[in-house]
């Protein structure tokens, strides 16, 4: 029962998002139409907006990820999905999984909501998803390695420090064992550190 209720919560939430983001994108989208998905497949691909460049009709697939669970906060960081339970069954989450097409996340921070059911202000991030996974590959950081370090990795739930990222200043892995029915395992990497290494613009 809670569970569904948080489903639908979470549902209504991203819609009301969605009057907000395609606002900022009407207004800010200079160059690029673009269209909101609305198909369960495309979206379960990794698809929740096409931008196509108005000059060369270049395609670009967006997903969308927001922090809709830190509204009226603005967090430094963002969470990217290892993996998760469902069923009792381990699955691989959205960073790594090769069956998505998404070209860039958009990751939406800094959720604002001045009244029930609207919110106000947020702020966009996109992040290339192609240089991000050659970027942690250079690091050797990848699925594979990320799960044998886990394995013998210590706490069960929490914070878990990566020996190939700077826990201050990049990223660390954390683990939510107790606090989420689908208890995920997210790599955790700081907006300013995908910035700097020319994985990510803000764009608003």
């Amino acid at each position: 029962m809670g569970l569904t209720s948080n489903f639908k919560t979470d549902l209504q939430k991203e819609q009301h998002l969605a009057i907000l983001l395609d606002s900022l994108y009407k207004k800010h989208l200079n160059h690029y139409r673009f269209k909101r998905i609305s198909d369960l497949k495309k979206q379960l691909k990794g698809i929740d907006l096409i931008l196509t460049h108005r000059v060369t009709k270049k395609e670009f697939l967006v997903d969308e990820k927001a922090q809709l669970d830190y509204v009226n906060d603005d967090l430094p960081t963002f969470a990217f999905e290892l993996s998760y339970q469902k069923k009792g069954a381990l699955k691989k989450g959205w960073l790594f999984d090769a069956s998505k097409k998404t070209d860039f996340y958009a990751l939406i921070t800094g959720i604002y909501s001045d009244e029930p059911n609207k919110f106000t202000s947020c702020k966009i991030t996109f992040v290339n998803r192609g240089k991000l996974i050659s970027f942690l590959k250079s690091r050797t950081i990848t699925q594979k390695s990320l799960v044998g370090f886990l394995e013998g990795s210590l706490p069960r739930h929490g914070k878990i420090k990566v020996p190939e990222l700077d826990s201050k200043t990049e990223g660390y892995l954390y683990r939510s064992s107790y606090n989420k029915a689908e208890k995920p395992i997210n790599l955790i990497l700081k907006l300013g550190f995908l910035i700097d290494n020319g994985l990510a613009k803000r764009f608003i």
